[in-house]
C-alpha cells in the first residue's frame, strides 16, 4: 500500500511505504551518527585541553620565563587554543543538523504512516528559521581560561 505525503499547500505523492521505512530508518541512522560524531569531537576537545594546561604549567616555570624561544612556544599555543573554538562550532552545526533530520524522520513516518490508536506521537521541533545557527567564519585570539 503506497503511503501519501502532503502538505497545506503542495499536491499529495505517492510513495511506497516499505521506501519510507527505509528513509526514515535512514535519518535516524545519521542522526545517530551525528550524535557518535559530537560525542568524539567533545571527547577529543577534553583531552587537547588537558594537554594544552599541561604545557601551559610547564612553561610557567619561573626559570623558563625569560627565554625567547619560549615566547614563541606560547604563542603558537595561544593559537591553538583559540583553533579549539572550532570544537563548539562543529558542535552547534551537529545538533542543529541532528534536530532537522530527526524531525524530517518523524514527519515522513507520521504523515505517511498515520499514528494509531494509544500510539505516543514524537515531539518534533519546528525547523529552525535560521538555517545555520553557526556564523562566525573565522576565530580570532581572545581570552580563553584553561580549566
Amino acid at each position: 500500500m503506497p503511503a501519501s505525503l502532503t502538505t497545506p499547500s503542495a499536491p499529495s505523492v505517492q510513495m511506497p511505504l516499505m521506501l519510507v521505512a527505509e528513509v526514515q530508518d535512514s535519518l535516524l541512522v545519521v542522526v545517530h551518527d551525528l550524535n557518535r560524531l559530537d560525542g568524539l569531537l567533545a571527547h577529543t576537545m577534553e583531552n587537547l585541553m588537558e594537554r594544552f594546561t599541561a604545557a601551559s604549567a610547564n612553561l610557567a616555570n619561573p626559570d623558563l620565563v625569560a627565554s625567547k624561544e619560549l615566547d614563541v612556544v606560547r604563542s603558537t599555543l595561544r593559537a591553538a587554543v583559540t583553533e579549539l573554538q572550532f570544537q563548539d562550532m562543529a558542535s552547534q552545526l551537529i545538533t542543529h543538523t541532528s534536530k532537522i533530520l530527526q524531525g524530517c524522520a518523524y514527519r515522513l513516518a507520521s504523515e505517511s504512516m498515520g499514528v494509531e490508536d494509544g500510539e505516543a506521537v514524537p515531539f518534533v521541533e519546528e525547523v529552525p528559521e535560521r538555517p545555520n545557527p553557526v556564523t562566525q567564519d573565522e576565530m580570532d585570539a581572545g581570552s580563553i581560561e584553561l580549566f
